[in-house]
């Protein structure tokens, strides 16, 4: 134990989760530190799935098996009325948030996933790096891997001016059974992915697995996502605002969402979406919203230091590829480290030059969909490319899909025309 090379990662979502077990499984020492006291919270969040993420699944040592999501045979557009206004076959598998997590938590050894360490601060030379926790405790290791998230508190201490910038609108979220919906409303929704798209807004639902994470019929769940556009001025200090005054500066607890504001969103959903939608948003039991951010890094290396995840780059989740990115962090990762033996700066360097490249296209192609979201005459782009985002066929096509990467040079010269 003593000749192994020890790696200390600060987060134990996603992306530390799949570095993590990689890493053991490459035969370092790992130990991932976690800020909360217990298991992160099953978040109300649909994961669409890539084959890259499948891959990353399995290197990781977990077992990818039929209840590992649902499956879609096509994606569909309802107008206001619920009439049925565009349709495309597309074949996808739908996960969930909790779903994946368990996924790869279980495959980790749980004395080796510390609860309740908040990081405080990092110092590192050339021979390793040692991390302090608010608790008073430290631990030493060769490498550390900040994936704690957008508000990365390793990134913070290594590249302070990079901060997540609002991109103008919110997603309000919730999670269903499939069976609190209506005979109509599941008929319209059951199997596909389905879409709203009122001006300068977007919405789409699809069944994710169950509690107990099973996919059978009549026991899987919904999950919705509503894109809106809300001003960062007035309208995000209003919604983050509970109904004793209390204001919540990144994220709200669902349940302390004031009622007006639901009531008022539930309002807007009967006047802008189709019927079968309005069921879905007002028999979720615990709605939420969370804000949109970009995030963009110049550099993901610091020393011993390597940032994955969403502590290096944030995409909006047009792209569909947040979980996806964060394995294919960890992956590259890993590789660089196998590739460059004892050599962990070259292997770091190695691992930066490649993703943050794919990071910065990311980004820059989650903005290009997001151009669609928000009033036509003040969106950032030609208006001609606006127009063209919020076709129902084009968002259908667009938004989500495995060849996002060849869809850019698509988009831009829609742009150019």
């Amino acid at each position: 134990m003593g000749d192994r090379r020890k790696a200390l990662v600060v987060g134990g979502s996603f992306g530390g989760l799949f570095a993590a077990n990689l890493l053991m499984r490459a035969g370092w020492e790992v130990e991932i530190f976690e800020r909360v006291g217990e298991a992160l919270a099953d978040r109300g969040a649909g994961i669409v799935t890539h084959d890259e993420l499948f891959e990353a699944i399995r290197r990781a040592g977990a077992v990818i098996d039929e209840t590992l999501g649902c499956d879609t045979h096509s994606r569909t557009t309802l107008d206001a009325q619920g009439r049925l206004i565009a349709e495309m076959p597309l074949r996808q598998t739908l996960s969930a948030w909790g779903r994946l997590y368990r996924l790869l938590k279980d495959v980790f050894p749980v004395e080796r996933y510390h609860y309740n360490r908040s990081f405080e601060r990092l110092e590192q030379d050339e021979r390793g790096v040692t991390v302090f926790f608010a608790d008073g405790s430290q631990a030493a290791g060769d490498l550390l891997i900040g994936a704690d998230g957008i508000r990365s508190s390793v990134r913070t201490q290594l590249a302070p001016l990079v901060r997540p910038a609002y991109a103008g609108y919110v997603a309000w979220r919730g999670l269903l059974e499939e069976t609190a919906l209506s005979d109509a409303a599941r008929r319209d929704l059951v199997d596909r992915m389905a879409f709203g798209l009122p001006p300068g807004e977007m919405f789409l639902t699809y069944l994710v697995p169950g509690r107990g994470d099973v996919t059978t019929p009549g026991r899987r769940r919904y999950n919705f996502v509503w894109y809106r556009p809300v001003d960062a001025q007035h309208g995000l200090p209003d919604i983050f605002t509970d109904a004793e005054g209390r204001h919540y500066e990144h994220n709200i607890p669902p349940a302390r969402i004031r009622s007006e504001v639901i009531a008022a969103m539930h309002a807007d959903a009967e006047r802008l979406l189709a019927p079968s939608f309005v069921e879905a948003i007002k028999r979720s039991p615990e709605p939420f919203f969370q804000p949109i951010y970009d995030l963009e890094s110049t550099q993901i290396a610091f020393g011993r230091v390597a940032l994955i995840g969403d502590a290096a780059f944030v995409a909006r989740p047009h792209v569909g590829l947040g979980v996806t990115k964060a394995a294919g962090d960890a992956v590259a990762l890993s590789d660089a480290l196998a590739q460059n033996g004892a050599d962990i700066d070259a292997a770091l360097c190695r691992f930066q030059s490649a993703r943050v490249a794919f990071g910065s296209s990311i980004v820059a192609h989650a903005r290009l969909l997001g151009l669609g979201i928000g009033p036509a005459d003040r969106a950032p782009g030609p208006r001609q490319l606006v127009d063209y985002l919020r076709r129902p066929e084009v968002v259908m096509r667009e938004i989500a899909v495995p060849d996002w990467a060849e869809r850019t040079a698509a988009l831009e010269a829609v742009a150019l025309a």
